[in-house]
Formats: structure tokens, C-alpha cells, sequence
């Protein structure tokens, strides 16, 4: 390799440092030449007898890595230099030096601990923090310190704080790169708030084409704002326009990254796939739209969405860093200067942020039953961890101590995240491992078929798509099908693998699926809904509107779908893939599905419940028998065989809740309450009988289903048991019920007048007596007298004052409207009677 970097400057520091111990940290900026130049270094030390495994954040760098590699020595890729990705692969026995994305270095590393031939790992860009990148540096420490102390193992990033690396690494030495620096202007042009994205990108595109030279570079957050961007664009003749993000084929990819063959100027619209590791050739103007495209797993919600946010400063710096690579270049970013202050200084650490089931898992099988004993710059959070031991337990990959079942192992041997290996071997057992394996594919490469929320039709479409992407991602479905178990043989309960190779779950997990395939799955689209619904057992839908745009979940959250979408008219979906907020995410992917097909599948996690229902309008009680999948209610209807004792519960509850008065109390019953309240006895009252209403209410619903059914001579007697024997004759003492008159009749004393107790009778009762009646401790009653015809003639809480006072005009007039009855001069001493005077006559002259 001939051409001369800036990185070449310290690789005999980093050689001494390697020479001297197994760890170190390289510090080295853009274009400094990290990425291909320290891996070939290596080769040629004593102690480089085996493979150097240089890892990648991206498939598109890992490639160019690669390849750049081979070009530089004048070899084919594949040779001494080779890359190996998800999608491609180019290595061979001769290969040296393979580039590797992160995700492929953890599989390995699970699948051979002691990394066996290999002699060095490059972790390249850590600075990027990716859960993959975080988790291979801790299993390969890990590694280092109990298996292979010989391994050598390098951080290396642009924008790396390398004392925190370092102290990672058990104190590994920091080499640093000046790098190769030249002249970068910035212009902050900014841009109005309410303008399109695409409209301001577009704009400082076309005023770049104009004032500046060389290739342009925009950042744009996805695929969607590139699309949009082009069409605004009008490249002028001499100039060529490329996209670049990783749904491109792979030769798209590569026109993007290397110098036009006709020597055109290039305009390069790209997602943030181009920010570190790839140099663009010709590229001399960087145009920053300031945002970004991460995934941020809403632990509400149970799912990762996408979400568009402003880029941090770190990630400012290395777009602009691209476009001075090699020259002299200019970075417009549209956003004032000022405003670069308030952006974050770097992004968050993805384990800070994402689902960590596949983590969990791997660390259970790596025998760490907590991630968090492994060494991490960022520890992973423990509700984190917590949520993530939860899903891995429905999906039937941990047991209940946390160590990996055998569906857990099967399911870690798949190549993906766990809800997708989990669909895959149960799939498999299904006999629907080749559908299962496509639809993995599609959910893992965007664009594959096109954007159709139908993944039926994507499906359809990828089968029948030309081009090299197509292409791969079908050899890869086809790879992945294989490692899938088979169904078992009729009978004897064998898959058709050797036993060695079978992979089966324990029995009695909420998720498992029947061994073999059913008549009723995989009819739809091939069992594409039956695949999904394994997947994401929380997402199969049912639609709650006409329109097919709102959709309720089995877990529990809302989703929505355009009502225009062919989806829209389906009464089931089973959902792959959502984004927005946990209220009403948008629906991006999902399938139709038969309830048949849901009932056969979920059964088992199928609910019978039933309940009771109290109407406070009504008294009533409403069983309900309804069958419920999650939060979704498959049928309702009324309960013949609900249970006495949860009516009764519910009638109590209808009590406690909506008070007292809903009861059938008698007049008896009331006026005792009123007493015992005069009497200051509380027993009796509102919040002392709520607080004894299992004691006294319970055994007067035994089979009742309704409250106006209670007896009220019952309730009556509850309170009298309340009272006591005892209280009873106190209370009758302090609040009698009546008052016996001279008459020999007998009224009831009303307690709750205004006024105080008050008695209401003819004043002809009370002939005879002189003293005004008391109750209790000597509290005059208030006397509401009456006439023959009961119409008021005085009230007096002053019996002998009115005998004395004004009884002689009241009598006067009585004797003129009733004649027929006594009205003595002198009522205190005459006798009392209820009588005319004719009839007490009569009484008399008979005896």
C-alpha cells in the first residue's frame, strides 16, 4: 500500500502499544485514514498469526472497507481483505483482515467465545455508542480477561473521549492522530421555521451549485425528505445527482461513493449513513439540514419508533468534516450560529435508549444473568432490563429463575432480534419457516417490495423484483429458512433434523404455537399473518371504526391506518410494524389476518371473564360473561351462572359507593336513625354503617340480585342489633320514640324538626296536665297542637304558660267551631279526652 495517510504517523506508537499490552485506544480525526490502514499494520506483528476482525457500524462501510483495502494491495476483495455483512459477504480461507458489522461480530463471539483464530478486534467509530458496538467491546473484555489474555482489542473513533475508553480497557495506552487538516468554511444561512425541509435543502443546493465548487453532500433525516428533495431539484448539464442510504442496491451505492466515470460533479442526497467511515470523492460542499432519523424505544409503549430530532454537535461536526476530506471545502448549515450552542453535544448511547430483549438474552447465554455485571461505559438501566426479562418470559426464552429454556437457545441461534427468532421457530415447526423467513427479511430491509403497508403485497412484489438487493435478500431468506426446525413427523414426534439439530420449547408457555400446521393457518397469503402474529403477538388489531382508520390492540394501544389503504377494510390485522406516539401510532406494515387463524394460534391466552355490574339508577345487579384476547372483547353477554357471592360483593360495592340511601329503609328505620343521632349515639350513622356494612348489609342479600329486595323489617332489626339490648333502653331514655299522652294515646316524636323534637297531637290530649312533657334530661318538646279537624292551633314549648295565657281566646273560638267538644276554662285540671262531649256522656251514664 503505497498511498501515504496521516494515520501512518503514529501506527509505530500504536504497534509499541499493541507489542506492549492487549488493549489500546486511537484517537484519530476524519480522513485521517484509521479505517483501512490500521487492520493491514497489523498483519505483519509477531503476535498477528490468526484474523483481524475490524468492525463496522454500517453494511455500506463495512463494504468499503473492504473493498478500499483490497484495491489499495491490488487484490480482488475477498482475498486478503474481505468484508462479511447480513445481505453479502466476500472472504475466503486466505481472508486476513474481514470487516464485519457489529451485529455479525456479537454472533460470532456467542457462538465461539474464545474468537478461535482470531488475533485482533478494531472496534471502529465507538464514538457512534451502538448497542452492538457497547455489547461486542463488553463480551470481548469479558472474553479477554477469562479465555484469550493474547487477544488484542482497539477502540478507534474521530470524536472518541478516549480517557473514558481507556479506563474501559484496564488503563489501555491513547494513541492520537493530527489527521489530515484542511481550510473548512462554515455558513450558517439558517432557515425559516415554517418552511419544508426539502424546500430549504433544495434551496442550498441550487445556491451551492452556483457559488462553490466540487461535489455536494446534503444530510437529509430519511429516505422520504431525499425523495422529496430530488424532485425539487433541477441538476443542471455537467452535473449528476445520487442518493445514498442503505435501501439502495449495492452498486447504486457505490456510484454515490466513488468519482463519476464521465467526471460529472456529483450531488449526493444522503440519510446520516454518510457521516462517518466512507469518503465521497469529489466532494467539496456539505449542505446540513441539522436533523436526524434515530430509534427511540417508547418503554410506554412497548415498541421502538422513529423519531426526527436535531442533530447533536458531534454529529454536526463530522458532516461538516466531510467535505473536507480531501481539500479545502464549505459546510452551509441551515441553522444559525448561535443555535449550534443549544444543540446536545453528542447522541445518546443507544443502550440508554432501546429494547434490550436481544441483549438480555444473549447475556443469559453468554451465563451473566444481569447485563449489568459486564463492563459498560453506560450501564443499561434496570426497569430496562426488567421490561426486557418480562418479554423474553412470553416469548418463552427465559424461565422463571432467568436462565435461557431451550426455545430461548433456538431462538438465539437465529440471526435476529428475538421476536423474530421466536416467529422463525415456531414458523418452523408450523412447516411455514420459508414464509417466515421472507417476512423476516422484509421487516429488516426497507424497501424490499416496494413501502405498501400490505406486506402480502411487498411480498409478492420482492418475489418478482430484479436487481441485486432483490437478489441478496432472497439468498438470505433462503439461509435463514434453513436454520429453522421442521415439523414433526406425523406420530413420532421427530422432526425431520437429526435430533441434534431440533429445536423445541417447553410445554405450557402462553405462546406456543401447535407443532404442526393447521388447516386453518397459513391459508392467507401464505401464512404471512400467521408469521406476524407469532412475532407480535401484542399487535394483532381489530378495527374499531367504519373507516378502518382506528385500530385497538391486543396489548392495549391504539393505532391508526389510512382509510384509504386496502388494510382499512379487514376486521383483524396482524401489525408488524408502527410509529409515532403509543396513543394512535400510524400502522407502517401489517397483514390481514382470519380470527380463525387467531383463535387456532392464541387460544390459550384466550380470557373467560366474568363480571358484575351494579346500576346505582336501578338498584340492579348485571352479570356479564364476556371472552377476552388481551385488551380486545371478542363477545359479551348475560351471565345465567354467575356466582351469589360476586353479586353480593357487587351490591355491597353499589352501597359503599353510592350511599346508604339506596335502600329500602322503612319510616321505623329511619326515625331510629334520627333518634340515635339526637341521642349521640353513632353507631347509626352514615359513615359508622359504611364502615360496618359487611357485618350488618351481608346476610340481608343472600340471593338477592337487586337492593329493593332487601326486607326493610330486616334492615329495621340490623339496626336494633347494632344498638344492643343495652342501647336500646338508653336511647329510649335519652330519645323516646313517643309520647303517651294523658289521653292514653300515643304520638311519635319527630327528631329531626327544625326547631328541635316536636310532637304533634289534639290539644284535648293533654287535658288535665300541668306540667309542659320533657325528654331525655329535662328538653322540653316542642308541642304542635292541633284541633279536632288536626288544624294547627298553637305550637309552645310552654304548656302551663299557654294554659294560663292565651288558652282562653283559642278556647273561645274552638267553642264556636266545635261545639260538640269539651273546652274547659281550667284544661290543666280538667280530664283529657279525645272524645265529643255527647260520647263521653254516653261512656259515662254505661258504666
Amino acid at each position: 500500500m503505497s498511498e501515504t495517510l496521516p494515520i501512518h504517523a503514529v501506527l509505530p506508537a500504536l504497534l509499541d502499544a499493541l507489542r506492549a499490552g492487549s488493549n489500546a485506544v486511537l484517537v484519530a480525526p476524519p480522513g485521517a485514514g484509521k479505517t483501512t490502514a490500521v487492520a493491514p499494520a497489523l498483519l505483519h506483528e509477531p503476535w498477528c498469526t490468526g484474523e483481524v476482525l475490524l468492525l463496522s457500524p454500517r453494511r455500506l462501510a463495512a463494504r468499503a472497507a473492504g473493498e478500499r483495502m483490497a484495491a489499495l494491495a491490488g487484490e480482488p476483495v475477498g482475498r486478503t481483505f474481505g468484508y462479511a455483512t447480513r445481505m453479502d459477504a466476500k472472504r475466503s480461507a486466505a481472508t486476513r483482515v474481514t470487516v464485519v458489522t457489529e451485529g455479525i461480530f456479537v454472533n460470532r463471539i456467542q457462538g465461539d467465545p474464545e474468537l478461535a483464530g482470531v488475533s485482533a478486534v478494531l472496534f471502529d467509530e465507538v464514538h457512534e455508542r451502538s448497542l452492538d458496538s457497547d455489547f461486542g467491546l463488553a463480551l470481548a473484555l469479558d472474553a479477554q480477561a477469562g479465555l484469550r489474555p493474547d487477544l488484542r482489542l482497539v477502540a478507534m473513533s474521530a470524536t472518541l473521549d478516549g480517557s473514558r475508553f481507556s479506563g474501559l480497557m484496564g488503563g489501555a495506552p491513547v494513541v492520537e492522530s493530527e489527521g489530515r487538516s484542511y481550510p473548512l468554511t462554515l455558513k450558517h444561512i439558517g432557515r425559516a421555521a415554517e418552511a419544508r425541509i426539502e424546500d430549504s435543502v433544495a434551496a442550498a443546493i441550487r445556491t451551492a451549485l452556483r457559488e462553490e465548487k466540487g461535489g455536494i453532500l446534503a444530510f437529509l433525516p430519511g429516505v422520504a425528505e431525499i425523495e422529496r428533495t430530488a424532485e425539487r431539484l433541477d441538476i443542471p448539464p455537467g452535473a449528476v445527482l445520487h442518493r445514498l442510504h442503505g435501501s439502495l442496491e449495492p452498486g447504486a451505492q457505490r456510484a454515490a461513493i466513488a468519482p463519476d466515470s464521465e467526471g460529472r460533479r456529483k450531488v449526493v442526497l444522503a440519510t446520516s449513513i454518510a457521516e462517518t467511515s466512507l469518503t465521497l470523492d469529489g466532494i467539496r460542499v456539505v449542505v446540513d439540514s441539522g436533523l436526524a432519523r434515530r430509534p427511540r424505544y417508547d418503554r410506554a409503549a412497548g415498541m421502538t419508533r422513529l423519531v426526527t430530532e436535531r442533530a447533536s454537535q458531534a454529529s454536526a461536526t463530522q458532516r461538516s468534516g466531510r467535505a473536507a476530506r480531501q481539500g479545502p471545502g464549505v459546510a452551509y448549515r441551515l441553522w444559525e450560529e448561535a443555535a449550534t450552542a443549544g444543540l446536545p453535544r453528542f447522541d445518546p448511547p443507544e443502550i440508554l435508549e432501546a429494547d434490550l430483549s436481544a441483549l438480555t438474552l444473549d447475556c443469559a447465554l453468554w451465563g451473566v444473568s444481569d447485563p449489568r455485571q459486564l463492563a459498560w461505559l453506560d450501564p443499561p438501566h434496570e426497569a430496562a432490563v426488567t421490561e426486557a426479562r418480562a418479554r423474553l418470559g412470553v416469548l418463552e426464552a427465559l424461565d422463571g429463575d432467568g436462565r435461557p429454556t431451550e426455545h430461548g437457545k433456538a431462538i438465539a441461534r437465529m440471526p435476529l432480534p428475538p421476536r423474530l427468532g421466536h416467529m422463525l421457530v415456531r414458523a418452523g415447526e408450523m412447516g411455514l419457516a420459508r414464509t417466515a423467513a421472507e417476512v423476516a427479511v422484509l421487516l429488516g430491509e426497507r424497501g424490499l417490495g416496494g413501502n405498501d403497508a400490505d406486506l402480502e403485497a411487498r411480498l409478492r412484489r420482492w418475489r418478482s423484483e430484479r436487481g441485486q438487493r432483490a437478489e441478496n435478500g432472497r439468498r438470505l431468506a433462503e439461509r435463514w429458512s434453513k436454520l429453522a426446525p421442521l415439523p414433526a413427523r406425523e406420530g413420532s414426534g421427530v422432526g425431520a433434523r437429526s435430533e441434534g439439530e431440533r429445536l423445541t420449547a417447553p410445554a405450557g408457555g402462553s405462546l406456543r404455537s401447535p407443532p404442526t400446521p393447521s388447516p386453518s393457518l397459513g391459508g392467507r397469503g401464505e401464512g404471512v399473518a400467521t408469521c406476524i402474529a407469532l412475532a407480535f403477538p401484542d399487535r394483532v388489531a381489530k378495527r374499531r371504526d367504519g373507516s378502518g382508520e382506528t385500530w385497538a390492540s391486543v396489548g392495549g394501544r391504539g393505532f391508526k391506518l389510512d382509510p384509504t389503504s386496502s388494510l382499512a377494510r379487514a376486521e383483524w390485522l396482524a401489525v408488524a410494524e408502527t410509529q409515532g406516539m403509543a396513543a394512535g401510532a400510524r400502522i407502517l406494515s401489517a397483514v390481514e389476518i382470519d380470527f380463525a387463524d387467531i383463535e387456532t394460534l392464541f387460544g390459550a391466552r384466550t380470557e373467560t371473564r366474568r363480571s358484575v355490574r351494579f346500576d346505582p339508577a336501578t338498584g340492579r345487579t348485571e352479570a356479564m360473561r364476556e371472552r377476552r384476547l388481551g385488551t380486545i372483547r371478542l363477545s359479551s353477554g348475560p351471565d345465567s351462572a354467575a356466582d351469589p357471592t360476586e353479586i353480593e360483593a357487587a351490591l355491597l360495592e353499589g352501597v359503599r359507593e353510592h350511599g346508604l340511601a339506596l335502600l329500602p329503609w322503612s319510616e321505623t328505620a329511619q326515625a331510629l336513625r334520627t333518634r340515635a343521632a339526637y341521642g349521640g349515639y353513632d353507631a347509626l350513622s352514615d359513615a359508622a354503617l359504611i364502615e360496618s356494612l359487611d357485618e350488618w348489609l351481608t346476610p340481608l342479600l343472600a340471593g338477592k340480585r337487586r337492593l329493593d329486595a332487601v326486607a326493610a323489617e330486616g334492615l329495621t332489626q340490623a339496626l336494633q342489633n347494632l344498638l344492643g339490648w343495652e342501647g336500646q333502653r338508653t336511647l329510649d331514655r335519652l330519645a323516646p320514640a313517643r309520647l303517651e299522652t294523658p289521653a292514653g294515646s300515643s304520638h311519635a316524636i319527630d327528631y329531626s324538626a327544625e326547631g328541635g323534637p316536636r310532637v304533634e297531637m289534639r290539644v284535648q290530649a293533654l287535658f288535665g296536665l300541668a306540667t309542659h312533657p320533657t325528654i331525655g334530661d329535662g328538653v322540653p318538646l316542642v308541642l304542635s297542637l292541633t284541633s279536632p279537624a288536626g288544624r294547627p292551633i298553637q305550637t309552645t314549648r310552654d304548656l302551663p304558660g299557654f294554659w294560663a295565657g292565651s288558652w282562653a281566646a283559642v278556647a273561645k273560638e274552638m267553642r264556636g267551631r266545635y261545639p260538640r267538644h269539651p273546652w274547659p276554662d281550667d284544661p290543666a285540671n280538667a280530664s283529657a279526652t279525645l272524645r265529643t262531649k255527647n260520647a263521653d256522656a254516653r261512656r259515662a251514664s254505661a258504666r
